[in-house]
């Protein structure tokens, strides 16, 4: 057979990617924190973007390529220059230089005048959170120790573990300091008296404790029980406790509720974690007999694209045509942004609505309505792709008034109840939480009970179903929440 080299045409259709639809997609996935850090950071990096003041509607979306003109009419040569002839002699190094707007002007301000004029910059208004570690350095400091006892403390204090135990032996820091083991036990000794009361424990009884000399408690009941008989207090043997220790089991509760008042990590309250403000994208409320969906756009700022930018963008001229590129490239990026935004607003809003159609007896009831839902219902409800679904719920929160949730939530997997109805999982994990919260604190219900009250609720689950749901809520077992003591 004979090969031969020839040129065929062929027509055939394929989806491109532009940049302003990865734009759009990147937009659509933001959370509300990204989007503003996104916003803040285009209003500063594009000259023809500037915020809308209060009140004043919104740019409207408009094709790109239909803002600026590709034929300049001619300019009549008798008229006076305008604003947007004269930029075209303009020195543009020496404008970027010199030109400040509020943000520009509040920067040079800070770094180029003087310092007793003028409100301080903002880094000089940063706060940061005392440590432990500093908190104890600077008691370590405010004691008499000698030199090397302030050594030894001070890698002690560096080498807590994140609950404020200590995490090396007396044997290691002593090595790592050359300290005697005499010096190291007594510079321990001090640093467990330190604030808060318990820190640099080597372990739990230890911890406890200290914290019940701390409290005039160091010859009680209760010291004797922590020093002794901490395996079987955890186990709630307090019958055998009683006999062990010749009292009674009264006794044996009211010591019990004193070490359960004691703080076991005593570093909790300097945690590093902040507590993170969640604001919600979507809000929903019931106005008379509907619900009503309103998107929460404050903070947000309100973009326009510079009129004056616009028109210079036109300008004539080949000296000119650098700046003309330039600010036909950045208005066009800034009508891409604008124009994304509120594409982005307007999916979140069909998405809202979308899911709260089928959820509606959520809002009604709460979360014991909840309804098995993907996200192929949502999609062929609205008409979108399920990837455009998934996006537009991610890191995306609605207040209701049932609380604050992530639009995910909504969407959870199924069990088939006795009455052929679909209940959700997060519905079963409700019953399975009132069921336990109306029980005895004396006789707490077994998982297995637990599945047999459900399915006498047409919920028909299995034992280990229970617990693998109670764990995930951080419930006890039942041999755990047992309080056969408990003093009302």
């Amino acid at each position: 057979m004979a090969l031969e080299i020839r040129q065929v045409q062929r027509l055939a259709q394929q989806l491109v990617m532009t940049p302003q639809l990865q734009q759009a997609i990147k937009l659509l996935q933001l959370s509300r924190v990204e989007l503003e850090e996104l916003v803040s950071q285009e209003l500063q990096e594009n000259p023809t973007l500037e915020e809308s003041p209060a009140g004043e509607p919104e740019t409207p979306s408009a094709k790109p390529e239909e803002d600026l003109p590709d034929r300049i009419e001619p300019v009549e040569r008798a008229r006076e220059p305008t604003a947007a002839d004269k930029i075209g002699t303009m020195d543009w190094q020496d404008y970027l230089d010199t030109h400040s707007n509020s943000l520009h002007g509040s920067l040079t301000a800070e770094s180029g005048g003087d310092e007793d004029e003028g409100p301080p910059s903002w880094e000089n208004t940063l706060t940061k959170k005392t440590s432990l570690e500093d908190h104890l350095v600077w008691q370590l400091r405010m004691s008499r120790l000698s030199g090397d006892e302030e050594k030894i403390g001070l890698y002690m204090i560096g080498n807590l573990a994140e609950n404020g135990y200590l995490a090396l032996s007396l044997e290691e820091a002593c090595h790592a300091t050359g300290g005697a083991p005499e010096t190291a036990e007594a510079v321990l000794k001090k640093i467990q008296l330190f604030d808060p009361p318990g820190v640099a424990a080597r372990d739990l009884r230890e911890c406890l404790l200290i914290q019940l000399q701390n409290l005039g408690l160091g010859d009680s009941l209760a010291a004797r029980i922590v020093s002794d008989h901490l395996a079987q207090l955890e186990n709630r043997r307090f019958e055998k406790l009683a006999r062990e220790l010749g009292i009674t089991v009264d006794d044996i509760v009211a010591a019990s509720q004193v070490i359960a008042s004691l703080e076991p990590r005593p570093a909790r309250g300097f945690d590093e974690e902040e507590i993170r403000t969640i604001i919600p994208d979507v809000s929903v409320e019931k106005i008379g007999d509907e619900w009503k969906i309103f998107l929460n756009d404050e903070g947000l700022p309100r973009l326009r694209v510079s009129s004056f930018y616009r028109r210079l963008a036109g300008q004539q001229g080949a000296e000119e045509e650098k700046a003309r590129q330039y600010l036909q490239e950045k208005v066009r990026a800034a009508t891409w942004l604008i124009k994304s935004i509120h594409q982005r607003q307007q999916t979140l809003y069909r998405v809202t609505e979308s899911i709260f159609k089928f959820q509606r007896e959520f809002l009604e009831t709460g979360v014991s309505q909840l309804r098995p839902m993907v996200l192929k219902d949502v999609a062929e409800d609205i008409g979108m792709h399920e990837s455009t679904v998934s996006r537009a719920t991610a890191n995306k929160y609605v207040h209701t008034p049932h609380g604050l949730f992530e639009l995910k939530y909504f969407f959870q997997s199924g069990l088939r109840s006795g009455n052929g109805e679909d209940i959700a999982a997060e519905s079963v994990k409700d019953k399975i939480r009132g069921i336990i919260s109306t029980e005895d604190p004396k006789r707490p219900f077994s998982d297995q009970h637990i599945a047999k009250l459900l399915s006498d609720d047409a919920i028909g689950i299995a034992r280990r179903t229970v617990a693998k749901y109670r764990e995930a809520m951080g419930i006890l077992p039942s041999s755990r929440r047992r309080q056969p003591y408990l003093r009302k």
